[in-house]
């Protein structure tokens, strides 16, 4: 039920960002190992992003890749939120005094994120893949022919087999880790923080969506790179072997991106990356611990009647 809970508290806020993980991925894509100056700017800034791909692409291609980034939220958060919550109920992440370590919910979240990274990075793959797919004035990237997410789902089976479904997975799970270790971390040990300065009444929303913030915000600071890494991979070409056209792997892509763009090419998209992980981040986590108080105060109710 843990890993459910989880997994739906992310499906929720995954809706309503889906549009800024569009703007992220062309914007992350655009200009790709090129120097500032040789390529066109079709995305100026997040908003004009917006303006252009309603404009060019129709308002309703801000929802591309929405069936995969739901799937992916469910398998991936559903993992790692589940995974990290059993962590927390055997208080493992507590130190001998009964207080929450923040070295012990670092390590917690990474390996809950390593999970779950590795288990969503098909629905990732071919999220990015979809959210990509733009009119020829406006296309940035590689641009690949999926129709929707089945489709997606059996061209790259019928080309590379069961393995070219979690090509890329080798920069998803340290970008997951990462974020998933800054995110949780800051969220458990600002939510136990914030409830033992008594500022809000026990188990108030309050205490939640402070901590969430705060989560959203180190989030993504550290993961935007990994984003960035973890984008390019996912939608680069492949040739018939089912080899990268563009990275051989994780450390190659970030030696072409520092190489040919700069320390600044891993922070394309910071803007809308900022503006769709912190309210992502406070949502999901908002969804999560709201789930989990209900379903809580459900059993406590179902056992005393079956008592």
């Amino acid at each position: 039920m843990e890993f459910l809970l989880g997994g739906l508290g992310a499906c929720g806020a995954g809706f309503f960002t889906n549009p800024l993980e569009v703007v992220k991925t062309r914007m992350q894509l655009q200009g790709e190992l090129k120097a500032r100056g040789q390529y066109a700017i079709h995305y100026r800034h997040a908003l004009h992003a917006f303006y252009t791909i309603a404009k060019t692409d129709g308002i309703l291609s801000l929802q591309n890749g929405l069936v995969p980034a739901l799937w992916y939220q469910l398998f991936m958060n559903g993992c790692r939120l589940g995974s990290y919550q059993v962590i927390l109920n055997l208080e493992l992440t507590k130190d001998k005094d009964g207080n929450i370590s923040f070295i012990r919910s670092v390590l917690a979240g990474a390996a809950s994120g390593c999970l779950g990274a590795a288990v969503g990075s098909p629905f990732y793959m071919i999220k990015t893949q979809l959210q990509s797919r733009a009119a020829v004035e406006i296309a940035v990237g590689h641009q690949h022919p999926h129709e929707s997410m089945l489709h997606g789902f059996q061209t790259v089976y019928n080309q590379y087999g069961v393995l070219g479904l979690w090509r890329g997975v080798n920069a998803a799970v340290p970008r997951v880790m990462v974020g998933s270790a800054a995110q949780l971390s800051t969220f458990s040990v600002s939510k136990d923080y914030i409830g033992r300065m008594e500022l809000f009444p026990k188990e108030s929303l309050w205490t939640t969506l402070f901590a969430s913030m705060l989560g959203g915000i180190m989030v993504t600071v550290c993961m935007t790179p990994f984003d960035v890494i973890s984008t390019r991979m996912y939608n680069q070409g492949v040739d018939k072997n089912g080899y990268g056209l563009l990275y051989k792997g994780f450390r190659d892509c970030f030696i072409k991106i520092i190489t040919k763009e700069g320390i600044w090419g891993f922070y394309k998209g910071w803007g809308p990356s900022y503006m769709r992980l912190a309210p992502h981040t406070t949502l999901s986590l908002l969804f999560w611990d709201q789930l989990r108080k209900e379903y809580l105060i459900f059993k406590t109710a179902d056992d005393n009647n079956e008592s």
